[in-house]
């Protein structure tokens, strides 16, 4: 974990650190590991890609992507079409590579990579607008850029460019329509569906998200875009025990980030660089001066963008594990020059990913972009973080025989630290006042720090078996009758807190802890 915190504080995508291991474990390295194994890579690529593109879709926030994708979609396609036809070309002319290897090369390095894009861009603090079309970009721009380098791997002529271009219009629009068709079910399902144990909504999540993928696969569309679009819709759709579903998802893009580099640096020969080091550096001189400029300004023009916006985003075109992982769609198919392609990239991506990366921010700043990191940074409100600020959520139910018919709030007398935040009456929920008049069949949702979690909840059976004069009269409450009496719901107690979970429109209670919606409670034996 020392890499990852490396990489935070100098401004590198992680990319560079993790490659490194990967090449010192490799051949010529220190522990000479021979590792040839494309076809592997390339698959455990895929599946790593698929968990960072759902990662990025689950941090992609609509109020920000919304406003933009129109831009966002025509850069992550007429731009690409732009960026591979002047990457190609000098790939060819420049370089001497033949015009199916220019055009793999052109395609596999106009592709934005998403884990370097979504790990530099969130600590560099940018307008909004920038940020969206970026982030939205390098999800996107996977799916076209995927097809073309299948496309001119394939065994035979390379097809007609009419053809191509309907091919990735439809593996784009069933792609699409799966994403949003799965996001939309999988957050409806987990709103509705109360799950029986609150660790197992981060893990549906992440598998509603990779069905996205699959689904799409299946169906000859673009899988990348539909994890990518299912994961945003579920991100942005308020679901139960959100906090720790993203801090899982973020955990699970990190180890497949992780897997990744080391996996690629493996399979490289540090030595055969050598020779391919001047071309990279050409080629990825006209794709960053060039290429992405005049992607960016051409397919941005119908666009109200300034051109200092375009500018920073010409320049935030980062590259990282994408295209190496797409470098190894040709060896695996036989294309003559493959490991040539793949020596290429490898070099353009290590370059160029050290220049752009820590100048990101000096170039915002260069160009009166960059905004006050304390008004750009997010309020950071968590729906119910308890667990972390040691809190419980109780769950009490008044009973039609209780004596906590009549009290009023503020008579519950519930010890500093401990409040009734929420009532449930007849299905409409309200925030009491402390003259609030409790009545039989009202549900309560009490807030209770850890030190006074048992003194509040002995102090509710108290007043469920004494009423308002409960202590006066000699009742303490350490001893109250069952929970059928009281009505407070602990652990065990689950079918009142799904009943409350459903009327306030939340997915259900953990059963295990007696906590509606994204709590940290603890368990109760009443």
């Amino acid at each position: 974990m020392a890499a990852v915190r490396i990489s935070s504080r100098s401004g590198l995508p992680s990319l560079l650190l993790y490659l490194g291991i990967g090449i010192a474990l490799g051949q010529d390295g220190i522990f000479d590991v021979k590792f040839d194994n494309a076809e592997l890579t390339q698959v455990i690529g895929y599946a790593a890609l698929v968990v960072i593109l759902a990662e990025g879709g689950l941090g992609a926030k609509w109020k920000e992507v919304k406003p933009v994708l129109p831009a966002a979609a025509v850069v992550s396609t007429i731009g690409v079409a732009i960026s591979v036809g002047i990457t190609a070309s000098a790939a060819h002319y420049l370089v001497g590579l033949d015009w199916r290897q220019a055009l793999i090369i052109g395609a596999v390095v106009s592709s934005t990579d998403a884990a370097a894009v979504f790990s530099v861009l969130r600590r560099v603090p940018l307008p909004p607008r920038i940020t969206g079309v970026l982030e939205a970009e390098s999800g996107f721009n996977d799916a076209p850029v995927v097809i073309m380098v299948v496309a001119f791997s394939a065994v035979g002529p390379v097809e007609h460019w009419y053809i191509l271009v309907a091919e990735i219009a439809m593996e784009l629009a069933i792609g699409a329509a799966i994403g949003i068709t799965v996001g939309w079910l999988g957050s409806l399902g987990l709103r509705h569906v109360a799950l029986p144990a609150s660790g197992l909504y981060p893990i549906a999540v992440m598998a509603i998200a990779v069905s996205a993928y699959a689904a799409g696969a299946m169906a000859h569309g673009s899988g990348f875009l539909a994890v990518y679009l299912a994961a945003m819709i579920l991100g942005n759709s308020k679901l139960p025990h959100w906090p720790a579903t993203r801090g899982f998802a973020d955990g699970l893009g990190w180890l497949a980030q992780i897997g990744m580099f080391v996996l690629l640096g493996l399979l490289v020969t540090p030595h055969d660089l050598v020779d391919d080091f001047w071309p990279a550096v050409v080629v990825g001189l006209v794709l960053t001066v060039v290429a992405r400029p005049l992607s960016v300004f051409l397919s941005l023009a119908p666009f109200r963008i300034p051109a200092r916006e375009k500018a920073l985003m010409s320049w935030a075109g980062l590259r990282g594990a994408v295209p190496i992982v797409l470098a190894t769609i040709p060896m695996v198919s036989g294309v003559e020059g493959s490991t040539r392609i793949f020596n290429i990239v490898f070099v353009l991506v290590i370059v160029y990913t050290l220049i752009q990366g820590p100048t990101l921010p000096w170039v915002a700043n260069k160009l009166n972009i960059a905004e006050d990191p304390a008004e750009a940074d997010d309020l950071g409100i968590e729906s119910a973080p308890l667990e972390r600020l040691r809190g419980h959520l109780l769950s009490v139910a008044v009973p039609t025989k209780s004596k906590m018919h009549g009290v009023e709030v503020g008579e519950l007398r519930l010890p500093a630290g401990a409040a009734v935040t929420l009532v449930v009456r007849e299905n409409q929920s309200f925030v009491p006042s402390p003259a609030t008049v409790l009545r039989r069949g009202d549900e309560l949702l009490v807030v209770a720090t850890d030190p006074v979690r048992d003194r509040a909840e002995e102090r509710l059976r108290a007043v469920a078996e004494g009423g308002k004069l409960a202590g006066w009269l000699g009742t303490g409450g350490s001893a109250a009758g069952s929970p059928g009496a009281t009505g407070l719901q602990g652990g065990s107690a689950i079918p009142q807190a799904m009943k409350l979970a459903k009327k306030l429109g939340g997915a259900g209670a953990d059963t295990r802890t007696g906590v509606n919606g994204s709590g940290g409670g603890t368990k109760t034996r009443p």
